[in-house]
Formats: structure tokens, C-alpha cells, sequence
């Protein structure tokens, strides 16, 4: 079958916008193949500085066509319905419809209508221009006379050429006959705007891409971005150092260049007395390249490495030279932020604080500061920290957010808070807060091990939620404006991969008695409704690591579960229950009993609360499962109360025979009320046996 290739050749096209419009393409066309039935094989798009391209392979060389049968009004209907009904069908008269006979509702009319497939050239020289003109650029501009007319195309940067055809493999491919703009689509394409800047004719997507290369153009991001990490490690390993990998970069880099050249610079020794990473951001903002390290210290090395976009007839000696000149003067800059910042203490920085205002109902940042402060001090003998350190780090952490270097580079904000306290003398749990107090930021973040870090991690982020939650600025669907799901996220990562035991609602309390707002609820309320949201974000952490959100509903459900430790444990424990059959079983009969009692009580209009009678127990299997009811509370009861849930879960299982006898042999709605009444409390019972370990109701299944 057919292929097609499209390109929309412009001017450079912005390196953050390529991936997401070669993605935007292919699903454009395709999705529009698709809506006209043509169902294609296979489609892949690639973007370069200058081109978007798409190929779509085994696409229909025409439609299918249609045959369908459209129901009409009734015979003898209305003049205006059957009028109507022909515009809607097509048809010239009546008489051209069929009657379809129906002895209850009545005879009606039937149109038979034929609709040929059209040619697939046809059928994409239609809807190209469109999807041209729709394309959903972030940013998009017109340019030159045309602009001035209305309807006149927007691009991301002017749009020079388009080249589009279609045919089989093995014959000469149709030009796609279409205009945008005056751009008549052809077969020309460019290649590489220094080398090569020729026309080139191209037939299909394989001639296409290997007159491209010939063309100094590699096609594929992906191997553009192969060839700069394969030579760029090949150049550091040749010099005796190491590439410091970036992969953010690298997309962006192989934005930029359409045949890349990797090449190495150097820079004055004497600024690695700046911090590395200053260094890194610095080469990395300024310049596009990337840094290299030194396996012998484990620090940079004075070199950079830099992808031009071109074969320089001097071996790329002009290039470097270009780069290493840009590159000094902004570590010079680095270089004397830096030395500009140690001669000021971090704390001599808090005043200005006064000055900030982190929200106009939450106050200042340095009332915010000293909330954060307090609550840290507070939550140290819960992870073990010692307190005064804990304050201490807790006052300084946010100060480097004044300082020059992280004012040129945001992205460095906390570590260089390690090292100007490092600097001045204060102790490495305090320096290490200073940066760790912002983590986890993400899924794929560490989570910081050190206690005093942990207690200002935690007081930094119970702040946030308690404060935005007191203000009612709550996440609403996909809006987080202030990241409160990512700061949930990490306070439970915090408490679960330190093994920490906390009372969240305790901490929520302390954290909300600091807050000097005005709150639209009750502290109580407030608290509950936020130890909701973390029992949401739980469930989502959970899931991601293959465990079930009912189970940790059906702990939640239990009530006053705030110890997200003791949460997570018993959730695991209730998971690995549940996968036996014990398990299996023991839920489906404490179910069976939670359905009968709920149509029951719903009967009866009450609750079968109380213990049974046991002078009313008829037989021997509702004495047996009252015994092991008994047996099950007690024992469950003690290994809950020692937070051994594996021990608690055992007990549990020694129910089943009991429950499985019971509802084997025994009639619970007897025609004695009594007796009735009596084994409706027994299976209360269960549910209640059932509840020293989990909501039983909650679990799926």
C-alpha cells in the first residue's frame, strides 16, 4: 500500500517546542486518516531546528465504499418531514425511496444511500492544509506581505517549503496538490543551511532521509543525540576525564543543531574554587554545554564540551575559542557572586525577610521562617534530632534565597545554602538541612536520611499544607498552584522511608496553633480533613508500588489512623493476608455477613448491636464461632496492641472454619424472632472481630 511523507521546512524551529510538535503532527494526520477510514500500518514523525516530518506508512490507496440505509419519516407523513428527509439523503423524489413494511408501528420510508470512496490523494490534499493551518504551536507568528491579510498563516517561525507526496514503494510518487499560503507543496526540500544549502528533490520517506544525510541533516533526534553523548565521551575519555551526563541538556542540544560536531573548550583552573555546581549552572545556562569530571578528585575538570552545528574549515579552533571567551566572563561573574556572598553571614541576610512577602494571607517570610522554626524544634525528639541544631537549621535554610548566586542560578538554592553555612563555621547536620530541607521534590527524589534535615523537611512542609488548608487554597482536579500534593507526597515519604512514628494530627495541630490566620474552619475539622487528603496521596504512593488504595481505605476507615508508619505496615500486612486463601475466604464470609445484616437492619429499621444470648444458641456451629469470635478479638486484639498486624492477620484466619461452618449449617433468619435476633448480633460480631485489623466493607472483592 501507499506511504506518505510530509515536511514543513521553516525557519529554526525553538528546541522545547520540537518534540511535542513532531508528536502533534503524527497525531493530527493520523487521527484524521483515521475519522476518513483510511487505517494506516505504521507512522513516525521527527523534528529538526529547520523541518517537522512525518512519514505514515500502508495507507489505503482509496476509501472504502459506503453503503448505508438511513431511516425516513412514515409513509403518508408530513410534507415538510419527507421534503426534509430527500435534502438530508440526497434523493430527488420520494419514489426513489424504499418502504419498509412494520405491521405495529406503520410503513415508513428508507433511503439506500451509496457514497464512493475517494482517491487518498484527493482525500489528503484536502485535509493537509487544514491541519497546517490548526497546528497548535505554543507560539506562533506571520511574517512578510501576506500577513497583512486576514486569514493569513501563523507559524512558529516563517515557513519556507513544504514537501509532500504519496504513492506505492515501487512506482514514482503523486505530489500532494495543496497550497497554504501561497506555498504550493512539492518535492523540495534543503539540507543543511551551511554546508549544504542546495534544493534536493526527494521522491519518499527512505530517499528523503538518506539524501538528507548526505545533506549534513541528521533526521532522528535520537541519533542526533546518540552521536553527541557517543563523541562527547570519546573526547573527555581521549583527555583522561569523564562526561557529567545531562539529559535535560541533550534533548536541548540536539534541538539546536542539525548535524552535530562535538568539540572541547577550556576555562581558567582558578575558578573550580567556585562550587561545582555553580560552574555547571553557569556553562549550562549561558552556553548549552556540558562540563566534565575528573576521576581522579571527583570534581570538574576545567574543560567544557560544545556542539556546533557545522564542520568548521579550521577543525572548529574559531568555535571554541568563541565559547571559552562567553564562558570566562560569565564565570568571572559566578566566580565574584560567589566571593561577594561569603563576606555576609546567612543570618545577618534573615531582616530582609521582614521585607517579603511569601502570601498576603499567610504573611511574611520571615513570619514563616519563624513558624517553621518552632514547629522543627518540636517534631526533633519525634525523628531523634537534636533540638537546638534543629532550630538553628531551621532559622538559616531559607537565607541563600538572598543571596547573588542563587539569584542568578534558582536552581541552586538550598545547596549553596550548605556551603555558605559550611563557610561560616556551623555544624554539617545544620549545612545539610540547609539543602535537604526542599526534598523529596519528586518521585524519583532522594529523601534525606539526616535527623535534623528530616524535622525541617517535614516542618517546611506541614507549614505549606496547614497554612494554604487554613486559607482554604486547597488542589481543586488538575490545578496545584502552590505544589501541596507534591508537599504531601513528601512528608509521607519522609515518615515512611525513615521508619519514623509520628502523629500527624498532633503535628498538624502544633503547626496550625502557630498560624496566626483567620481560618474559614474549626481546628478540628481542618486537621481531619487534611489527614483525608494524605490518606489520597498515600493511596496514590501506594499504588504506584502495586498496592491496593481499598485496603488502605479500609484502614483509614478504622478512624484516628494517623500514623502513616503503622498505616503502611498494616496495609502491607492486611495485602499479603488477603493473597491467601484463609484470607480469600475470611472476606468473603465477613461480607456475606455484612450484606445480611445490612438488609436486615435496613428490614428492621435497627441496629443488631449487643452481645449475644448465649442461652440462645441452638446449635453447635454458632457456639463454636461465638468461641472463636471470643478467641479471635482477644488475640487479635494484643498483637494489634504490639503492632505485630502478621500476628494480628494469623489470628484472624483461625475464623474461617468457624464462619464457613456457620453459614453452612445455620439458618440466620429463624422463624423465632428471638433466635433470630440473637445471630444477627452474632454476625455484628464478626463484623466487629474483623475490625481490630481493618474495615473489612472497604475491601474489593
Amino acid at each position: 500500500m501507499p506511504d506518505l511523507l510530509l515536511e514543513l521546512f521553516s525557519e529554526e524551529i525553538p528546541a522545547r517546542m520540537q518534540a511535542k510538535a513532531a508528536d502533534d503532527l503524527r497525531r493530527m494526520v493520523t487521527d484524521k486518516l483515521v475519522a476518513e477510514g483510511l487505517v494506516y500500518e505504521g507512522a513516525k514523525a521527527f523534528a529538526t531546528p529547520r523541518r517537522l516530518a512525518l512519514t505514515v506508512h500502508g495507507i489505503p490507496a482509496r476509501q472504502a465504499d459506503l453503503k448505508e440505509e438511513r431511516k425516513g419519516p412514515r409513509v403518508g407523513g408530513a410534507d415538510a418531514a419527507i421534503q426534509g428527509f430527500l435534502k438530508a439523503t440526497g434523493l430527488s423524489s420520494i419514489e426513489e425511496a424504499t418502504i419498509q413494511r412494520d405491521p405495529k408501528k406503520g410503513d415508513f420510508y428508507v433511503a439506500l444511500i451509496e457514497k464512493p470512496g475517494r482517491a487518498t490523494l484527493d482525500v489528503l490534499a484536502e485535509m493537509l492544509p487544514v491541519i497546517v493551518r490548526t497546528f497548535p504551536w505554543p507560539k506562533s507568528m506571520r511574517w512578510g506581505k501576506r500577513s497583512e491579510k486576514p486569514g493569513a498563516l501563523n507559524w512558529v517561525r516563517p515557513l519556507h517549503a513544504i514537501t509532500a507526496t504519496f504513492g506505492l514503494e515501487t512506482e514514482e510518487p503523486d505530489v500532494i496538490s495543496f497550497a497554504v499560503d501561497g506555498i504550493e507543496a512539492g518535492q523540495t526540500t534543503f539540507g543543511h543551511r551551511f554546508m549544504a544549502p542546495a534544493p534536493i528533490s526527494v521522491r519518499r520517506f527512505e530517499d528523503y532521509e538518506a539524501k538528507l544525510l548526505d545533506a549534513k541533516v541528521v533526521l532522528d533526534p535520537d541519533r542526533r543525540k546518540d552521536t553527541i553523548v557517543t563523541d562527547a565521551k570519546q573526547l573527555a575519555f581521549a583527555q583522561g576525564y569523564e562526561l557529567v551526563e545531562d539529559p535535560v541538556l541533550l534533548d536541548e542540544v540536539a534541538g539546536l543543531v542539525e548535524w552535530p560536531v562535538v568539540l572541547m573548550g577550556s576555562f581558567d583552573p582558578e575558578y573550580l574554587k567556585v562550587p561545582g555546581e555553580v560552574i555547571r549552572a553557569t556553562i549550562r545556562n549561558n552556553q548549552k554545554c556540558f562540563v566534565v569530571r575528573d576521576p581522579k578528585t571527583g570534581g570538574l575538570a576545567p574543560k567544557f564540551i560544545l556542539t556546533a552545528n557545522i564542520e568548521a574549515t579550521d577543525g572548529g579552533k574559531t568555535i571554541i575559542a568563541g565559547n571559552e571567551r562567553v564562558i570566562r566572563a560569565r564565570l568571572s561573574d559566578a566566580k565574584f557572586f560567589y566571593e561577594t556572598d561569603l563576606k555576609t553571614k546567612l543570618e545577618d541576610r534573615l531582616p530582609k525577610f521582614e521585607q517579603i512577602v511569601f502570601h498576603e494571607k499567610l504573611g511574611t517570610q520571615a513570619a514563616r521562617i519563624a513558624r517553621i522554626e518552632k514547629l522543627a524544634a518540636e517534631i526533633a525528639p519525634t525523628v531523634g534530632a537534636d533540638a537546638a541544631k534543629t532550630a538553628r537549621a531551621a532559622k538559616l535554610a531559607k537565607a541563600d534565597l538572598l543571596t547573588e548566586v542563587v539569584g542568578e542560578f534558582p536552581e541552586v538554592q538550598g545547596l549553596m545554602g550548605k556551603y555558605y553555612a559550611l563557610a561560616q563555621g556551623e555544624d554539617a547536620s545544620v549545612a545539610a538541612a540547609c539543602e535537604e530541607h526542599y526534598k523529596p521534590q519528586g518521585p524519583g527524589d532522594r529523601v534525606p536520611t539526616d535527623k535534623v534535615a528530616v524535622a525541617v523537611a517535614l516542618a517546611d512542609k506541614l507549614d505549606t499544607l496547614v497554612g494554604f488548608w487554613a486559607i482554604d487554597e486547597k488542589p481543586t482536579g488538575s490545578k496545584d498552584p502552590y505544589a501541596l500534593r507534591r508537599a504531601a507526597l513528601g512528608v509521607i515519604r519522609l515518615i515512611t522511608e525513615n521508619a519514623l512514628r509520628a502523629s500527624l494530627l498532633k503535628v498538624a495541630a502544633s503547626a496550625l496553633a502557630g498560624l496566626h490566620v483567620k481560618s474559614a474552619h474549626e481546628p478540628d475539622k481542618l486537621t481531619a480533613d487534611l489527614l483525608s487528603f494524605f490518606a489520597d496521596r498515600l493511596k496514590v504512593q501506594l499504588r504506584e508500588q502495586g498496592a491496593r488504595h481499598d485496603l488502605v481505605d479500609a484502614v483509614f476507615a478504622l478512624g484516628g489512623q494517623d500514623d502513616l508508619l503503622m498505616v503502611v505496615r498494616r496495609v502491607e500486612a492486611l495485602g499479603k493476608f488477603l493473597d491467601s486463601d484463609d484470607g480469600k475466604n475470611l472476606l468473603a464470609g465477613t461480607k456475606r455477613a455484612s450484606n445480611i445484616l445490612a438488609i436486615e437492619e435496613k428490614k428492621d429499621k435497627r441496629k443488631f448491636e449487643g452481645a449475644p444470648d448465649v442461652a440462645l444458641y441452638k446449635l453447635d456451629e454458632e457456639k463454636a464461632l461465638a468461641k472463636a469470635i471470643g478467641e479471635v478479638a482477644a488475640e487479635a486484639g494484643a498483637a494489634v496492641a504490639k503492632e505485630d498486624f502478621a500476628a494480628a492477620m494469623r489470628a484472624m484466619a483461625k475464623l474461617r472454619p468457624a464462619v464457613d461452618a456457620f453459614f453452612d449449617k445455620v439458618k440466620v433468619n429463624d422463624d423465632d424472632a428471638a433466635i433470630r435476633e440473637n445471630r444477627l448480633r452474632l454476625l455484628n460480631e464478626i463484623r466487629s472481630a474483623t475490625r481490630a485489623v481493618a474495615d473489612f466493607s472497604k475491601i474489593e472483592g
